[in-house]
């Protein structure tokens, strides 16, 4: 007898199929989907998206995401981005010529730094962001609060045996 090999399982027999699988069903299917899933990401977007002259691509959209979240330094998104201080820098830089980040001095501490979403910018930056973010929105969308929970959390532990890391939610 033959092996079936599925191209494309829909999304509702990949949950039904992951529901209480074990650790080797569930090897099985990451083995399958994580592939899949790299290659869909480095074809999202096929080319970068140019406002006023700038290429905006996913690092510009990581960076802008945690910016929406809250205000930060450089250093800040750099360690939350794993990237360096230097590329960072140009990332914002970046976002300050489109107008969606602006740097000003910390009131509390004047050797600091602060980056935050240019004030009446918000909206643009949330627009760009939801095009950037729009596959993984609607992919978290489907799962509920405590199944995004599981998922975002096993992804950390993931990304932490791959890299060595010791806290995988950094």
């Amino acid at each position: 007898m033959k092996a079936r090999h599925r191209q494309n399982p829909s999304a509702a027999e990949d949950h039904g199929a992951a529901a209480g699988c074990t650790v080797h069903d569930g090897l099985g299917k990451l083995v399958q989907l994580l592939p899949r899933v790299m290659r869909g990401m480095r074809r999202r977007p096929a080319e970068p998206v140019v406002l006023d002259g700038v290429s905006l691509g996913p690092r510009h959209s990581s960076a802008l995401s945690l910016l929406r979240e809250q205000e930060a330094t450089v250093g800040a998104l750099a360690s939350a981005l794993d990237l360096s201080l230097a590329t960072v820098s140009g990332l914002v830089a970046d976002l300050e010529r489109v107008g969606f980040a602006e740097r000003s001095t910390d009131p509390a501490d004047r050797r600091r730094t602060i980056v935050r979403i240019t004030p009446g910018s918000e909206g643009l930056a949330d627009a760009w962001l939801e095009g950037a973010t729009a596959p993984i929105v609607r992919a978290l969308q489907q799962l509920s609060p405590e199944e995004r929970t599981v998922f975002i959390k096993a992804m950390g532990y993931l990304e932490a045996e791959l890299n060595g890391t010791k806290d995988p939610l950094r």
